[in-house]
């Protein structure tokens, strides 16, 4: 009984083997003719994702890099300030206080 429900079972895999083989001519091209345009529309989409993860990346960049030149140049200007401001003090000489 064993060897009949194993024969049945080999039967059934012989047959749909021979259905694929004789389907694939006319499946595959219409499958690829499916598949190819799906693929290619996510291969762009990924790429304008890309592009706009670039693009805002690079916009970034370009704050912190202004934030940085302006923070630079208000120590600048600040440092500036105190070296003035420390040159008007006038020092009283000894004994005229």
């Amino acid at each position: 009984m064993a060897l009949f429900g194993n024969g049945i079972k080999m039967g059934t895999g012989i047959a749909i083997g021979l259905g694929v083989i004789v389907l694939a001519p006319t499946v595959v091209p219409a499958v690829a003719a499916i598949v190819k345009p799906l693929a290619k529309a996510g291969i762009k989409t990924v790429l304008m994702i890309f592009e706009k993860g670039r693009e805002m990346v690079a916009e970034t960049v370009e704050v912190f890099e202004d934030l940085t030149a302006e923070a630079k140049a208000e120590l600048a200007a600040e440092a500036t300030a105190a070296r003035e401001a420390a040159a008007q003090i006038v020092i009283p000489e000894e004994g005229t206080v």
